[in-house]
């Protein structure tokens, strides 16, 4: 639809729903947005680039009563992270890569421990699962030195409950293990679940680097998490498999099972349920311990 034909039909916001490298915002892309303004839509984006920073962008929305959603902006400021801890089970989604199925997951995750009637929730650390959830913190937009205390707030203490963390980019990532690196502290997960994506040859946007094995990827999650849950563990992993057929996608999986002695599936082909039945089996062990 083009923007006019969308208001016709009832939508009510354009969503950009792509991010580029880096957050950028093209300028090639402004004129499609002030059209949607004019069509009277809301235009909500995820990018570093906000969209309020965006002069003819902002003066079409004067007298229009449209808005402009950033959704990658933190909104508040947050303390330094301190490694207390916390009341309450976390389980934090880790990958070999960017865009390797952690929101997926962890939304999946959540669902799966729903229909247990466990008190989960997801906790949103991108701008698409804030989309999707309605609040949440855009951690690779909050200064540095205030990553982990960021995490902290967003799952605080909670007695009763799970929180399942959205992990973002990769300890192999020279652009964004930074960010992870600080997620995972401020996480203080109890339980790990490694994302990975078998047939990607090396890291997004890094073609002179190659992909970590998703062993290499469990062991440095597992050390740097251990400094602030000494008791972390891995459950098992989360493979996407959309570019393998079905012999191949089942021979990976039951290959890095036997390999790991842990759960893998792909979450969109076979569901969780392997990773939410193991949960709870070493869950109910640690609470007999």
């Amino acid at each position: 639809m083009t923007p006019r034909e969308a208001a016709a039909a009832g939508v009510r916001t354009l969503v950009v729903g792509t991010v580029s490298a880096g957050g950028l915002l093209p300028d090639h892309w402004v004129a499609t947005l002030i059209e949607a303004v004019e069509a009277g839509l809301d235009v909500a984006a995820g990018m570093h680039r906000r969209l309020n920073d965006i002069e003819p962008l902002r003066r079409a929305c004067e007298g229009t009563g449209r808005s402009l959603f950033d959704v990658r902006e933190p909104g508040r400021s947050f303390p330094v992270g301190n490694g207390r801890k916390r009341t309450g089970k976390r389980l934090l989604t880790v990958g070999t890569d960017c865009s390797v199925g952690k929101m997926y997951t962890t939304l999946a995750l959540e669902r799966g421990l729903r229909a247990r009637d466990v008190n989960a929730h997801f906790k949103a650390t991108g701008q698409t699962g804030i989309l999707i959830a309605g609040e949440g913190v855009p951690v690779d937009a909050v200064v540095a030195d205030f990553i982990s205390g960021s995490v902290e707030v967003l799952s605080p203490d909670a007695p009763g409950e799970w929180h399942l963390i959205e992990g973002q980019g990769s300890l192999h990532h020279a652009a964004y293990a930074g960010v992870t690196l600080g997620l995972i502290h401020g996480a203080q997960p109890d339980w790990l679940v490694v994302c990975h994506e078998p047939t990607r040859k090396h890291p997004r946007h890094l073609p002179h680097m190659k992909m970590p094995t998703p062993r290499a990827s469990m062991l440095a999650a597992l050390e740097a998490a251990a400094l602030t849950n000494p008791g972390v563990r891995c459950l098992g992993f989360a493979v996407n498999t959309s570019r393998l057929d079905d012999a191949g996608a089942r021979a990976f999986l039951d290959a890095l099972a036997q390999q790991e002695g842990l759960p893998a599936t792909d979450p969109v082909r076979y569901g969780v349920d392997e990773l939410v039945e193991a949960l709870f089996a070493t869950e109910a062990i640690a609470s007999r311990a």
